[in-house]
């Protein structure tokens, strides 16, 4: 029954079992999203970071592919969480900025990725953080105005609580991770004191529940999508348990960089005990495996010789490190510098799966597993655009880079930043990753053609998306 009202909503039943008819006696393949908050370009080891030792990102990494030139649909939050689920721009939903709790915001229902593989017997599960609306207490008596993690595809959820005073008090006594356990909710119910991870270090508590969802699942032999979203290396930073705040000591840093440092190693720690879970259960093969960032690097992260950071559109704030892993279909240890962007990922993954994406979704992205796989071609890339409302300051330990933008337009090796639609800054990112050298002037013709097309996108229709108070 679920299967068929599923299909209704998303106006795929006929696809849907058709799918499933032509995948016979083909496996479908497990699927573990999962995705970091303010993790810079540079922080796991595989891709040049040497301040901390992430061995377990690292692994995969050298039994899959990574992108070198992956980013997330924005420079915050919310907007790329957005674009995961839904396989859009932002923008198509009026999201230009990340969500306030205190106003209630939330993503309208409609197709999403989980919706699309419950259309496929997928069980699907969300880990971790949220930030897309519906996580409040007074939230539930109003499903129908303000959708939670269920009323967006999700069979099961363990998220943090989302309102105001609780989150930000949290994060001004610095106990968002070790007091994290005192606000989560599960499935629309509060954790109370007597839950076992009521007491518990908020990355062990994601980390376990992935563990326990992955062996639940695998037990009753239904293929599961597992979306994972750490809130590490957020702030506040906070010193993470031992040994990983021992062994990431070290002369000369500060007590905020010991701790991200620490953040970082336990995170990867955790990672390592699910790829050895996968291991144990004789899985790991039938699983595709994807690692990312939500956006560019904040304050302590590593963003190597990237311009900006998060809250900035230049690749600082945009390019994200990413790792997909399905042994037997993705060659190992092999990189990639093909564009790719968290616009992409629904269309990616219901490829994996064998579940069609109707027409009805509108997806902004392609399907890279062609690309990942080295089996066919990708799909043309075309013009990709970002927007994202002026955050003036920039949320690392400098100021934010002049002149300011609010739009960007890739197309190919060039880049274009815009400020409410005026061209500012125009860069060859292949030939100068840095983004030092402004070529507006060098390049009037393109810089006029890449503007035109901006203009037309910002003017398409857009889906408000809601606020509640």
């Amino acid at each position: 029954m679920k299967k068929i009202l599923f299909s209704l909503l998303l106006g795929s039943l006929v696809p849907s079992l058709h799918a499933a008819e032509a995948a016979g006696a083909a496996k479908r393949p497990n699927i573990l999203l999962m995705m970091c908050d303010d993790m810079g370009w540079l922080d796991p080891s595989c891709f040049g970071n040497d301040r901390v030792a992430t061995p377990n990102i690292d692994r995969l990494a050298k039994e899959g592919r990574m992108m070198s030139a992956f980013y997330a649909a924005s420079a915050v939050c919310t907007p790329t969480r957005a674009s995961v689920l839904t396989g859009k721009y932002p923008l198509r939903f009026d999201i230009r900025k990340h969500f306030s709790s205190a106003r209630g915001e939330y993503l309208p229902e409609g197709v999403t990725l989980p919706k699309l593989l419950q259309g496929g017997d997928y069980a699907t599960v969300h880990i971790g953080k949220w930030h897309l609306g519906g996580l409040r207490l007074k939230d539930f008596a109003m499903r129908d105005q303000s959708p939670g993690p269920h009323q967006h595809g999700f069979d099961h959820y363990l998220c943090q609580r989302e309102e105001q005073p609780l989150r930000g008090d949290h994060l001004k006594k610095r106990t968002l991770y070790r007091k994290g356990g005192t606000c989560l909710l599960r499935d629309d119910k509060q954790v109370g004191p007597d839950d076992p991870y009521y007491k518990m270090y908020l990355t062990d508590i994601l980390g376990e529940e992935a563990l326990q969802q992955i062996r639940k699942h695998h037990e009753k032999k239904q293929p599961f999508f597992i979306n994972l979203w750490w809130l590490t290396p957020h702030t506040p930073y906070e010193p993470a348990p031992e040994p990983h705040w021992s062994q990431t000591a070290a002369e000369g840093i500060s007590e905020n960089q010991h701790c991200f440092r620490s953040m970082v190693a336990r995170c990867d720690y955790q990672i390592g005990r699910i790829l050895d879970t996968l291991d144990q259960l004789g899985i790991a093969d039938d699983t595709l495996v994807i690692f990312l960032s939500d956006n560019g690097g904040a304050y302590e992260a590593n963003i190597g010789s990237l311009k900006g950071g998060k809250t900035d559109l230049h690749e600082g704030g945009i390019r994200v490190p990413f790792v997909a892993r399905w042994p037997g279909k993705i060659k190992a240890n092999t990189v990639t510098s093909e564009l790719g962007h968290s616009n992409d990922l629904l269309s990616t993954i219901c490829s994996a799966a064998g579940v069609p994406v109707p027409e009805s979704c509108h997806s902004d992205g392609i399907d890279l597993l062609p690309l990942l796989s080295d089996r066919g071609q990708t799909s043309a890339r075309g013009t990709v655009f970002w927007q994202l409302d002026l955050y003036q300051n920039l949320q690392r330990r400098y100021p934010k880079p002049k002149p300011y933008a609010t739009e960007v337009v890739r197309q190919g090796r060039w880049k274009l930043l815009a400020l409410n639609g005026k061209p500012v800054e125009l860069f060859d990112v292949e030939a100068d990753i840095s983004e030092q050298n402004n070529l507006i002037k060098q390049e009037p013709e393109r810089t006029k053609a890449m503007a035109k097309q901006l203009a037309a996108w910002l003017a398409e229709p857009r889906q408000r998306y809601g606020m509640i108070k």
